[in-house]
């Protein structure tokens, strides 16, 4: 086709399935036909209809047809924060799996604010989104529950706290990775452990805590654990790291409730002087991809992280196809211990020196 003035002056809108018809010379129908596999349409005619939609860079109208089909082709993730590399890689067997099934996506961060949560599950039920995956934040209660069974779409909850009555769930073992944590710390001979969490109100934090501490509890000599709060944040196992040293020198093990926090307190360990692994040692949690890059490599415990999100994506389109289910479905993935360089077995005086916080 020519390039000409009026051709531009076209181009220059969105193309519409009525410039179609007009392009290949048929009626509206027949392109409806043809562009969505529906019905018999005379191959040759098919094919010229395809060339002219390609010619017009034709693109369907999703929202349009969205009202009458009442499918938008979208799904709504909603996490804590992308920054953090667990989030990055469960994202993108979120994306990976979505696309596959022929869904965009819309990412939202909540920063770890339930009411940011809220606000955007609302947003996006009201733009008539196919489901929502949600790493829900602070824990459920059954009136909240029923707000979002109310919205009258799929909604999958990751990380979600125990007891959930009517949502489905893909979650992993936090009870046993906590557990696991602690176990290796003592089985290298440490008895004064540190554990750097975030706040006691998710339930993630609260199980990988409740697990760690079963396993302090199950040791036989009495170990003593020490826990603080913080953000899940670089920032945040920084900070704790450097209170640690300050007021807890003798704590020869940490146990930090996710990678990165662990990369924090590694910071604030090497700013200190003290070595890890061999005056301190760290293990995290998540197993991010960095974590085996960075020296010492962090020993943390596993979860796979690609493989839940693609599991939340499956789970989801399987609830829109068969909304009546009898109950909701909650998938648990396990968890494992990575064992590298930044924890060895204790074999040194516990240092006495008390060092100042830094800013």
């Amino acid at each position: 086709m020519a390039w000409t003035r009026d051709n531009s002056k076209r181009l220059a809108r969105r193309s519409t399935i009525k410039d179609v018809a007009r392009e290949s010379g048929v009626d509206v129908s027949t392109v409806s036909r043809s562009l969505n596999h529906k019905g018999y349409v005379n191959p040759e005619t098919r094919m010229r209809i395809l060339a002219a939609a390609e010619r017009l860079n034709y693109m369907p109208n999703r929202l349009a047809r969205g009202l009458v089909t009442g499918d938008s082709h979208t799904l709504g993730l909603i996490i804590s924060d992308i920054r953090n590399p667990f989030f990055a890689e469960m994202a993108r067997g979120v994306e990976d799996s979505a696309n596959h099934a022929g869904f965009d996506l819309v990412l939202c961060n909540s920063d770890l604010h339930p009411e940011k949560q809220r606000r955007y599950i609302k947003s996006l039920a009201s733009r008539g989104i196919d489901g929502i995956i949600v790493n829900w934040a602070a824990s459920l209660q059954p009136p909240e529950e029923d707000v979002l069974m109310s919205y009258g779409i799929p909604i999958v909850l990751l990380n979600s706290p125990t007891g959930v009555r009517k949502l489905s769930t893909v979650s992993m073992d936090n009870l046993q990775g906590g557990f696991l944590a602690g176990s290796y710390l003592l089985k290298l001979g440490h008895r004064r452990l540190a554990l750097l969490t975030g706040p006691e109100d998710q339930a993630r934090v609260a199980e990988r805590q409740k697990g760690f501490l079963r396993s302090i509890e199950s040791s036989g000599d009495k170990p003593s654990a020490l826990i603080l709060h913080g953000d899940q944040s670089f920032l945040g196992g920084y900070r704790m790291a450097w209170k640690l040293i300050s007021d807890h020198p003798e704590v020869s093990a940490v146990f930090t409730h996710n990678d990165v926090m662990a990369f924090g307190a590694l910071k604030a360990f090497a700013e200190a002087g003290r070595r890890v692994p061999d005056e301190i040692s760290v293990v995290g949690f998540d197993n991010v991809e960095i974590s085996q890059m960075i020296q010492p490599a962090l020993t943390t415990i596993n979860q796979p992280k690609y493989e839940i999100g693609a599991a939340a994506v499956e789970l989801l389109l399987m609830l829109k196809t068969t909304p009546n289910l009898a109950a909701p479905i909650h998938r648990v993935f396990g968890v494992s211990l990575v064992e590298r360089q930044s924890a060895m077995r204790f074999t040194q005086s516990f240092p006495t020196q008390r060092l100042e916080p830094r800013p």
